[in-house]
């Protein structure tokens, strides 16, 4: 009995690590479903699939991380090998796009849907590992601003096929705000502010006040920041506010003329202006978007923050090659995404595995029954055998258990008729049907 208990205390912890996202099968197939949408949204838009490693030399990685991202990412040594883990997509595809320059055609249009990993302190919303679905164009030397008008086009399609109808995906330039702080003599402190501007919603007007008070800039600019900041009105009327505010700065109208463009081109690649919204708020925290930003909410539920980020940057590759790389992107966290879906009951998960057929065995002869296994499943249609206790109740029970819609019985009346028993689980309806009448309706 003592050496018993004595096991049962060094038994080792079956929980998963903090911050480690681990579903049950129902919500694995759910979170593959809305995975497998936005790859096959992305490939539907022209863009092309690659796939870096989770693990890079660390040179790689901290050549463009910087403050907080440098301090949460994991390294180690491999013998003589500083490694450190990706902990974002971008990074990785500037190195990828400097080692293959030479055989890539540019504009290079690519996806990249792979794990990441942050060492921060879990809470709700944040992981230490994480999907993220990323796409961008990259340009050689130059890159047409049309491409930051498709962005919209492609988030709007897959968020409609994942079931939403209400977002806003929120679109600025930098290029304004760069502008506006040069003609009030504070381009100096640039990302500071804008920082703080970033923060506009989370700490409020107050609070961004403060902090550029404290930064050394004086009420009267303060005002003048928050008042432009607060521009609001459909996009027409923010277009024309924007133009009639007397800023003498060439960044300044280059970047309303850019946003311009933008808003229309992505309205006439179908984007409704209901969903998206010019908001001068939106400054994107990263230092390297230098054009368009965009942040996308899902209207009802505004708690979860943003869902879907990117914007245009000047040079993706500086650190790694001596080419002008600009580029634009948007980047989906998918698994921060799910998690705030699914606890707010969001997602129906319904099935516990891809079955879709079960096949079930009433006699002791089996070939018949794995010889219809393999012609569904020649046709794609996901089928098991079950294996199980002869009863019909008992193997009934297992595929409303698991979700599975369709059962087909086989006993030797079946086998003597050359004929199936095909019985709907959902509805309850049960008929005899021959091979081919039972493989059109299951592709129905």
């Amino acid at each position: 009995m003592e050496e018993i208990d004595t096991m049962k205390t060094n038994r080792v912890s079956t929980q998963a690590l903090s911050g480690f996202m681990e579903l049950l099968p129902v919500e694995q197939i759910s979170f593959n479903a809305m995975l497998e949408t936005i790859r096959r949204t992305y490939e539907v838009f022209g863009f092309a699939p690659i796939e870096t490693p989770i693990l890079e030399r660390a040179e790689v990685l901290l050549a463009k991380a910087g403050g907080e991202t440098e301090k949460q990412i994991y390294r180690f040594t491999k013998g003589d090998t500083d490694i450190a883990m990706r902990f974002d997509l971008t990074v990785p595809l500037a190195r990828y796009v400097a080692e293959h320059y030479g055989s890539l055609t540019f504009p290079f249009r690519r996806y990249a849907i792979g794990k990441v990993y942050r060492g921060e302190r879990p809470q709700a919303g944040r992981f230490r590992e994480f999907y993220q679905c990323d796409i961008d164009v990259i340009g050689d030397g130059d890159l047409n601003l049309r491409f930051d008008a498709e962005m919209p086009s492609v988030i709007s399609t897959i968020f409609k096929k994942l079931g939403f109808e209400r977002f806003t995906i929120r679109i600025n330039n930098r290029r304004i705000l760069n502008g506006l702080f040069a003609g009030l003599g504070v381009s100096d402190r640039v990302c500071t502010v804008m920082q703080s501007i970033d923060r506009l919603e989370k700490i409020g007007a107050t609070g961004v006040a403060k902090e550029l008070i404290e930064q050394g800039i004086t009420q009267e600019t303060v005002d003048r920041i928050l008042e432009f900041v607060t521009i609001n009105g459909s996009n027409t009327e923010i277009l024309e506010k924007l133009r009639a505010m007397d800023i003498d700065d060439p960044e300044f109208a280059r970047g309303v003329a850019d946003l311009t463009e933008v808003v229309l081109l992505g309205g006439a690649m179908g984007v409704s202006d209901s969903n998206l919204s010019i908001d001068l708020t939106i400054a994107r925290g990263l230092d390297y978007y230098t054009g368009t930003v965009y942040e996308t909410r899902l209207d009802d539920y505004p708690d979860i923050g943003s869902v879907c980020s990117g914007g245009r940057y000047d040079d993706l590759s500086s650190y790694y090659i001596n080419r002008t790389l600009p580029g634009v992107g948007v980047s989906i966290g998918l698994t921060r995404l799910f998690d705030q879906l699914r606890k707010r009951r969001v997602i129906k998960s319904v099935a516990s595995t891809p079955t879709k057929v079960l096949i079930v065995p009433l006699v002791t002869e089996l070939a018949p029954c794995l010889n219809l296994a393999s012609t569904l499943r020649d046709i794609d249609i996901p089928t098991e055998v079950w294996f199980g206790d002869a009863k019909i109740k008992k193997s009934l029970g297992y595929a409303n258990k698991m979700g599975i819609p369709f059962a087909i019985l086989i006993g030797s009346e079946e086998l003597e008729r050359g004929v199936f028993s095909l019985k709907d689980l959902t509805s309850g309806i049960q008929q005899q049907l021959d091979l081919g009448s039972i493989l059109t309706t299951l592709k129905q």
